[in-house]
């Protein structure tokens, strides 16, 4: 136990300083590129203005403007140009989601036990899992099903709780990936033909509940005694540490006073059930800090 802590220690300190410095020098440059693109958009408005200016009085150019202009295809140019920094705004737009994620996700200066919002965290944590939900050889695009009840802020620590949801969150997604991969992958063609990862939330009394529910290969009874003890892996060596779910264990019941339960579903699902208390009442001892 003192081991998956220190462990569970290292990681998150590790994890949210890198996350934080990547996003602090990704968005930087980003900010810069994002700010100019005003002074860009006007001045390519003014420059258009003052070419058509000269069009309407010199509607017959000489043949050195006129081949020019022919080769430029400045009719073209000025159609397209608009559109080419309406396109740069958004990918610069989009690539400040990401980072405004990744800072979220990691919540470096948010260490402490804080109000914070369970939805927002689960998607920031989407953002990032973004890549690997994509369409691949093997199966199409993976379909996240939302069911998001309303739920009041909770007393918990965000960045452990995101680091929670990124754990289980990849699992799933190795799941599908594993059984689309697999030797008999034409038994399992509900999972490759349509993969899907439920996400439910809702409150129960003096706690608020997540439901993650996917379709993946199958988990023994074997397997599923022992998924949440330290080390304990089913990946091949050098894929899996074993520490995934042993830290999310730590993370929910230790830390949060919850709830963390596999639990299989009548249609061959899997699902992993949270539950945490909405309000905190005592900091937990291995959290602690104490005052000089």
């Amino acid at each position: 136990d003192t081991q998956v802590k220190l462990v569970l220690s290292e990681k998150m300190s590790s994890l949210g300083q890198l996350v934080a410095g990547i996003a602090h020098e990704i968005n930087n440059p980003v900010n810069f590129i994002h700010g100019n693109l005003t002074h860009v958009n006007n001045y390519t408005q003014d420059l258009q203005k003052l070419v058509r200016l000269y069009q309407a009085h010199y509607p017959t150019p000489n043949s050195e403007i006129q081949t020019l202009t022919e080769d430029l295809e400045l009719d073209y140019v000025t159609k397209d140009l608009p559109k080419l920094v309406q396109s740069i705004r958004q990918g610069t737009e989009r690539i400040r989601d990401i980072v405004l994620s990744l800072r979220n996700f990691s919540r470096l200066d948010e260490s402490g036990l804080k109000r914070a919002d369970i939805h927002e965290g689960i998607e920031n944590t989407l953002m990032l899992l973004g890549n690997r939900l994509k369409e691949t050889v093997a199966r199409p695009k993976i379909e996240l099903i939302k069911a998001y009840e309303h739920i009041p802020v909770i007393d918990c620590y965000a960045s452990q709780l995101n680091q929670v949801f990124m754990n289980i969150l990849a699992n799933a997604i190795d799941a599908i990936d594993g059984a689309a991969a697999a030797p008999d992958a034409a038994a399992n063609q509900v999972i490759i033909q349509s993969p899907q990862i439920a996400l439910q939330t809702f409150q129960m009394r003096d706690r608020i509940v997540i439901q993650i529910t996917y379709i993946g290969l199958p988990v023994s009874q074997k397997v599923s005694q022992y998924m949440f003890d330290p080390f304990f892996t089913t990946k091949p060596i050098g894929q899996g540490t074993g520490m995934g779910l042993a830290i999310c264990y730590q993370t929910i019941v230790g830390l949060h006073r919850g709830t963390l339960e596999y639990r299989p579903t009548a249609d061959h699902k899997t699902a992993f059930l949270i539950e945490i208390p909405i309000v905190q009442a005592i900091e937990p001892a291995s959290e602690s800090v104490i005052e000089p």
